[in-house]
């Protein structure tokens, strides 16, 4: 039976671990934290990444976990909608609308996807050497046929395979995330722009609201108390964003700068070994894409590599994993640019600027009622590789 070893279980790391199972590998996760941490934030699952996880067997699990009705769109900070749409529109184009749900909860789906036995916790990669399929570990050696690298955006088995690649670069924004409880408050699930700044709001699961925000500032600015700093830049904008922060647990709320990709990976791959997630292709959350893609990487991934394990000796032969490149490079550093497009948009701060890009918005609204979809649709639709998953 052909072997992989999967550095890193994150969403990328372990929705790899789980296709490749499916495919008939042997799979060891390994993840340095000695345990899966609940982080407090959400993300989404839009229609593409949901079809990934029809794959995987859990994509009716994740929508009966994460199923949210209603208007969603983007706001000014005074609450006018600038474009919108529903969840039964995007479903009757897309097959699906897109979900949202808690980081923890997706990362134990994906646990039990993989099965847990197959994951190592408290384990720290030291080497990794693409040609031998070596993995050098604090607990010992692990040989492979295939090596994945789902390491984050501080990859060290990216700079591996790639030591004279830049790397990610500071995006210009600081991004603060937090869960609240809902308290009887009347929740939009929107995005809201004002002058550099941007403010997000989705109710979840268990009356549990998502709230995000991001602001220009330099980076590694770190304030003392990051809540009162969200009420002293959000505290005047449209209801129930005051509400919700002056509910929010200080203690609870996550802040951390914005890093994309600047500059594409030639290749996610070399050797024996492949990159997934934001190891391979960080980007900004403006598009909301950063799960979707590292889900479709590890299922596309699998679909390769599982091709290959059922060649002689079920090792992986030369082509498998140039063809998993040549299927993710060009689709994600299109998305990648795109959400930059996006966070340089909301970044503008001249009055001038903004007004014009509201009312940019909010005219091509009205000429064109489904502008959210259709500006998304070349990532909405996209489809498993034929066969993925059987």
């Amino acid at each position: 039976m052909a072997r992989a070893v999967v550095i890193g279980g994150g969403v990328g790391g372990l929705a790899a671990g789980a296709a490749l199972r499916r495919g008939g590998w042997e799979v060891t996760v390994l993840e340095r934290a000695p345990a899966i941490e609940p982080v407090g934030s959400g993300l989404a699952i839009a229609a593409n990444a949901l079809k990934a996880l029809d794959v995987l067997g859990v994509g009716d699990r994740i929508r009966e976990l994460a199923t949210v009705e209603g208007r969603l769109g983007l706001r000014r900070a005074d609450g006018r909608w600038l474009t919108h749409t529903t969840e039964a529109v995007a479903d009757a184009k897309y097959g699906d609308s897109v979900v949202l749900m808690v980081r923890a909860t997706l990362l134990e789906v994906l646990m039990d996807a993989l099965g847990r036995e197959h994951l190592r916790l408290g384990t720290t990669v030291s080497e990794v050497d693409a040609d031998k399929g070596l993995v050098r570990t604090d607990a010992g050696d692990l040989e492979a046929d295939l090596v994945v690298g789902a390491d984050g955006i501080g990859s060290a088995t990216r700079r591996a395979l790639f030591p004279a690649h830049p790397e990610p670069v500071y995006s210009g924004v600081t991004a603060w995330r937090g869960l609240v409880p809902r308290g009887g408050l009347t929740v939009p699930r929107c995005e809201s722009w004002g002058r550099g700044t941007v403010f997000g709001i989705h109710l979840l699961a268990g009356d549990v609201v998502y709230v995000y925000a991001t602001d220009v500032l330099p980076a590694g600015t770190v304030h003392a108390d990051e809540r009162a700093e969200l009420l002293r830049r959000f505290g005047d904008w449209h209801d129930p964003i005051p509400a919700l922060l002056r509910a929010a647990d200080p203690a609870r709320i996550i802040r951390n700068d914005v890093y994309r990709t600047a500059e594409p990976l030639p290749a996610f791959h070399r050797g024996r070994v492949a990159l997934v997630g934001d190891a391979a292709h960080a980007m900004t959350p403006n598009l909301g894409q950063g799960a979707c893609q590292a889900i479709e990487d590890g299922v596309v991934l699998a679909h390769h590599a599982g091709q290959a394990s059922r060649g002689p000796g079920g090792a992986l032969p030369d082509g498998a994993l140039a063809a998993y490149s040549a299927a993710r490079v060009k689709r994600t550093a299109k998305i990648v640019q795109r959400s930059w497009s996006l966070c340089r948009m909301s970044k503008l701060r001249n009055p001038l600027a903004v007004g014009l890009r509201d009312f940019g918005l909010s005219a091509a609204a009205r000429l064109s009622p489904d502008l959210m979809l259709r500006s998304m649709d070349e990532v909405l639709s996209w489809r498993p590789p034929a066969g993925a998953g059987r």
